[in-house]
């Protein structure tokens, strides 16, 4: 696949297949994503990838309970509904951590999730990027679960699998221009 054409094409997806994605597609995956650009070159990201169906459900689950108590998101979601799964059923789940230290790590880990979900996109696989997670996988006893340091906190998970439907088609509003200096 084209790079232009993966970029026009990759939308977040909320439907999965139960197929598992292949641990040498999700190493191609973080290599791609280690691909990124980062300030001063320090490659402020690691990574923890969750593949247990079972593990998945118990964040969603514990993420749903935390979201609950805020007003914004219980007035949005169906948290309450036993069926409503923060992962789409999705088969893994990246979360993309981020050193403290840096220029910029947060912005630096944001473009490795790019870089991870539009290498996805060009193998037929789909993501979305799920911050309903991350203050669930921020807590200590989550980051010393998946052996995340102290140093570094989860700022990116990002589901990643096999599409149950056709990826959806969302109209792009094109860019605004605030200026352009010749």
């Amino acid at each position: 696949m084209e790079l232009l054409e993966a970029i026009r094409q990759r939308r977040a997806m909320r439907a999965y297949t139960p197929k598992a994605v292949e641990e040498a597609t999700v190493r191609d995956l973080l290599e791609a994503a280690v691909q990124a650009p980062s300030a001063s070159n320090l490659q402020p990201w690691s990574f923890a990838v969750i593949q247990d169906r079972a593990l998945l459900r118990e964040l969603s689950e514990e993420a749903k309970a935390t979201l609950a108590h805020d007003p914004h998101w219980k007035s949005h979601l169906p948290l309450t509904d036993p069926a409503f799964d923060i992962f789409y059923g999705a088969s893994t789940l990246v979360v993309i951590c981020a050193k403290r230290e840096g220029f910029c790590p947060v912005g630096d880990c944001y473009l490795a999730g790019e870089n991870l979900m539009l290498a996805a996109c060009a193998l037929g696989l789909a993501t979305c990027p799920v911050g309903l997670a991350r203050d669930v996988l921020q807590a200590p006893s989550m980051k010393k679960r998946f052996g995340i340091p102290p140093e570094e906190q989860p700022v990116l998970p990002i589901v990643v699998g096999y599409p149950a439907v056709a990826m959806p088609q969302t109209k792009r509003a094109a860019p605004v221009i605030r200026s352009w200096a010749h």
